[in-house]
């Protein structure tokens, strides 16, 4: 049984076939929290560049290419990505290639929860979790080129009117700096603690294979 607090006993654990994880460097850290808090020593991690966020095009061909290299020395690969901006070409592709992963359109969604986040009324809301919270200036700020033109942040963020902390763990540090990137973004601040939301019992089941 999965367990936030510690690994479940030896007893009550299934599978234990060694899976490969392929996943956005965006959750490295939150991915080998679980693996460490739960004992999944058979889940092996790979993860691809954090910043292919801005350059979706980049996800499909290089999940494909590591299923290809990877999955004979595995009993299971499972992709650790939601649609991520593919257009559901990520979907297509792990399909047509027979393996699974994470439900949702995009890590926001599955930290709060796929079927909670799509009952939210949130349009003018823009997202940081704990990962962007930390990288803000070299994931968000810099690539929009607002270090040298900050003249430019209304433009990008003018129909936003607040900025949603999705927290994954209770950190006060973390908090007064997403704070401050609200503020330096002209936004509303809230904080939500979500914790690992919808990755939880995704790994859970992969876990298992």
């Amino acid at each position: 049984m999965l367990t936030e607090d510690g690994p479940a006993p030896a007893a009550e654990r299934k599978g234990g076939g060694k899976v490969l994880l392929i996943a956005c460097g965006a959750l490295a850290r939150e991915v080998l929290a679980l693996k460490r808090t739960n004992g999944w020593e058979h889940l092996d991690l790979q993860c691809l560049p954090a910043n292919w966020h801005h350059y979706p095009d980049r996800i499909v061909p290089a999940v494909e290419k590591l299923v290809a290299e990877r999955r004979g020395a595995y009993d299971g690969i499972f992709v650790v990505y939601a649609d991520c901006g593919t257009g559901g070409l990520l979907q297509a592709a792990c399909d047509r290639l027979g393996v699974e992963m994470i439900a949702g359109p995009h890590c926001y969604s599955f930290f709060e929860g796929n079927d909670a986040f799509a009952a939210l009324d949130e349009m003018t809301a823009f997202y940081l979790t704990d990962f962007s919270v930390r990288q803000f200036e070299s994931f968000i700020w810099k690539p929009l080129g607002l270090d040298r033109h900050p003249d430019l942040r209304d433009m990008y963020f003018g129909n936003y009117t607040k900025l949603v902390y999705q927290a994954q763990l209770d950190d006060p540090a973390l908090d007064r700096k997403a704070q401050d990137c609200a503020r330096r973004l002209g936004l509303d601040y809230e904080r939500r603690f979500t914790g690992y939301g919808d990755l939880v019992p995704a790994l859970a089941a992969a876990a298992v294979r």
